[in-house]
């Protein structure tokens, strides 16, 4: 039976606030998305396409190729659909799933993703469901939080969460994410049926410019699942101004202590090794 307290992100996102400030979102991506290894005639499923910042750069190296963008958040899919219909038509199609059950009427040539799979809880089954969503010898390159992703501000958040008047309504939440390590994450795409896996966790610190910018960030791209928890606007408030006065006091203030961790893994073709379909990304990170 699943835990009711581990059920993934319920509440919806801000997708127009998003779009605007997860810029270190793109800035981690785009190298990412250098690794994925594609002659611009491929389909690609882009898994949390989100706003679809990235989604557009994926779709300039597919001049004859197209992407199924998919995200499990309807405000996210209409903001994506806005930025990318326009420019890029009937290129690139769009669809509301679950990743933990999604299925294709066809398998992709790739898989790409960022910022998404830690929102995602149960990666041994994430995993699977992208094998199967791949042809033999097509590759998934990904990106989410890993490792100690955010540690220091979230045991501030901790903290927070623990004292009146927020207690009771985090009681028994052990949180919306799912931060795995290297070697983890490393076994379970192999358990999943992947070969020539690579995974690393890196550091990815970031500083925001101002208070402003750091209390949107909090509100619409970090803390949705914790705020959705809380009775009223003025809880909500109350408490996302409390993380930010703490953090104007840090030095460098405004600071978050991301880390990343770097995903890869081909679904093995006919043949391997001999006949084993793209040749290996560039740029790897060994685990």
């Amino acid at each position: 039976m699943t835990d009711p307290q581990r059920q993934p992100r319920t509440a919806e996102w801000d997708a127009d606030t998003y779009h605007r400030v997860a810029t270190p979102h793109v800035a981690w991506g785009q190298p990412v998305l250098a690794r994925l290894p594609l002659r611009g005639t491929e389909t690609v499923l882009d898994a949390g396409c989100g706003s679809g910042r990235l989604t557009a750069e994926l779709l300039e190296r597919l001049p004859e190729g197209r992407v199924i963008a998919v995200d499990a958040s309807a405000n996210m899919l209409r903001e994506a659909e806005a930025n990318l219909a326009p420019r890029f038509g009937d290129r690139v199609s769009f669809r509301r799933a679950d990743l933990q059950t999604l299925t294709l009427p066809e398998p992709v040539d790739a898989v790409f993703s960022t910022a998404t799979f830690h929102w995602v809880l149960d990666h041994p089954r994430l995993f699977r469901h992208l094998h199967a969503a791949l042809k033999p010898g097509g590759w998934l390159v990904a990106q989410c939080g890993g490792g100690p992703n955010l540690a220091a501000f979230l045991g501030r958040v901790g903290r927070l969460m623990a004292s009146p008047p927020y207690a009771p309504h985090f009681a028994g939440w052990p949180g919306p994410w799912e931060f795995s390590d290297a070697e983890t994450a490393a076994e379970r795409l192999r358990a999943a049926g992947f070969v020539d896996v690579e995974t690393a966790v890196v550091p990815a610190p970031t500083t925001m410019p101002d208070r402003g910018a750091y209390r949107d960030f909090l509100t619409s791209v970090i803390l949705g699942a914790h705020l959705a928890r809380l009775p009223d606007e003025e809880t909500r408030s109350a408490f996302v101004d409390t993380l930010t006065d703490e953090a104007a006091a840090d030095e460098p203030p405004f600071h978050l202590d991301y880390w990343r961790l770097n995903l890869m893994g081909r679904r093995p073709a006919a043949g391997d090794p001999i006949d084993g379909g793209l040749p290996p990304p560039p740029g790897g990170n060994g685990s």
